[in-house]
């Protein structure tokens, strides 16, 4: 699939024409992560915009201690690096690749030209930078207002509702969702068998299923 073939997938540019498209594509480059590779450092300088086209990476912190906390998870049509294009600051925080991973990047002067000859892109990028602020909104409240049963509870909702709203698709381990809301790998083994106890869900090697999502959602305060 070419460049131009691509934008069109991507919800941040699809709504271009085709000269924009080509334009834009002209000046993208497509770069290849394989997984567990750093695409970018906390504090670096920010000089490109990242797409990702195929695969999944990781927005994380890491404590003095080592501890490695995840801020999103990202895959296919999403994109980041674009705050310190915007604020001219350094990068806020590692992009680690979590599967192998086929992105597009945009170097800076070509992001700011873009910026100027394609007004769209600007509406497109502040919509999904009010989506990303909302979310944010919403997992400090979860942290602050909710125990670990709620915040794992929350967690395999939105994972579920990435699919189908009933199966969790996606192949996520406990270690992940432990650093997702900010706890240990044991304490979220142990709250995810006592969900499936009280038959809230159904836990398989191959998938976990919602089984009685009314009952996780008022775990998760969400009624």
């Amino acid at each position: 699939m070419s460049v131009a073939d691509t934008l069109k997938r991507i919800p941040l540019f699809s709504h271009l024409g085709d000269e924009e498209v080509g334009r834009l594509s002209r000046a993208l480059r497509e770069k290849a992560y394989p997984k567990n590779s750093v695409i970018l450092f906390e504090d670096d300088p920010g000089d490109a915009l990242y797409v990702v086209v195929t695969g999944e990476v990781k927005v994380v912190r890491i404590g003095e201690d080592g501890r490695e906390v995840i801020l999103s998870i990202l895959s296919d049509g999403d994109f980041f690096g674009e705050m310190s294009l915007i604020d001219d600051q350094p990068r806020s925080a590692h992009v680690i690749a979590m599967r192998d991973a086929n992105l597009l990047v945009l170097r800076r002067e070509d992001f700011q030209q873009a910026f100027k000859e394609m007004p769209t892109i600007a509406l497109g990028l502040l919509k999904a930078l009010s989506r990303r602020l909302r979310r944010a909104d919403d997992k400090i409240g979860e942290l602050v207002l909710l125990d670990v049963n709620g915040r794992v509870s929350r967690v395999l909702l939105q994972l579920a509702d990435e699919n189908d709203g009933k199966t969790i698709a996606r192949k996520v381990t406990h270690h992940t969702i432990a650093q997702m809301i900010g706890s240990s790998r044991e304490t979220v083994s142990r709250t995810i068998r006592e969900l499936a106890d009280k038959g809230f869900i159904d836990v398989t090697r191959k998938s976990i299923d919602i089984v009685n999502r009314s009952g996780l959602e008022a775990v998760a305060g969400l009624q």
